[in-house]
């Protein structure tokens, strides 16, 4: 099975059409992309045709001129980084979340607010 989430330049694309409340044309997206990702407007338009392929954009066709597609998320941002973090796990840690996230903890700069709501979030869990 292939990738089905946005690859790191994909996610940039992704983060103007999550931004959105509503559909969003190729054009937009690649103005709104200046000076942030340094690649072709061709290589962007590649981009989002391998996001709509990828199951998390669509679009439709602009009534007045067929040659304008006006793009939408299929998924959301959160749904996203939950498939991320999944695979992630699973391929880095053999699927052993307590690995993972004891790792992160060990190398992160955690700040005294930061771990209270780590322990909320563990308590929160618990009560499950």
């Amino acid at each position: 099975m292939g990738e089905n989430t946005p690859s790191e330049n994909e996610w940039l694309i992704m983060e103007v059409v999550w931004q959105e409340k509503q559909p969003i044309t190729a054009s937009e997206i690649i103005k709104k992309l200046k000076g942030t990702l340094d690649i072709s407007q061709k290589t962007i338009r590649v981009m989002i045709g391998r996001l709509v392929a990828k199951g998390v954009l669509d679009y439709r066709v602009d009534p007045d001129d067929s040659r304008i597609y006006h793009y939408f998320p299929i998924r959301s941002k959160e749904e996203c980084l939950n498939l991320k973090s999944t695979r992630f796990v699973k391929n880095y840690f053999g699927g052993d979340a307590t690995l993972a996230i004891a790792s992160f903890l060990k190398s992160a700069d955690i700040t005294d607010e930061q771990l209270s709501e780590l322990e909320n979030l563990v308590e929160s869990l618990k009560e499950r």
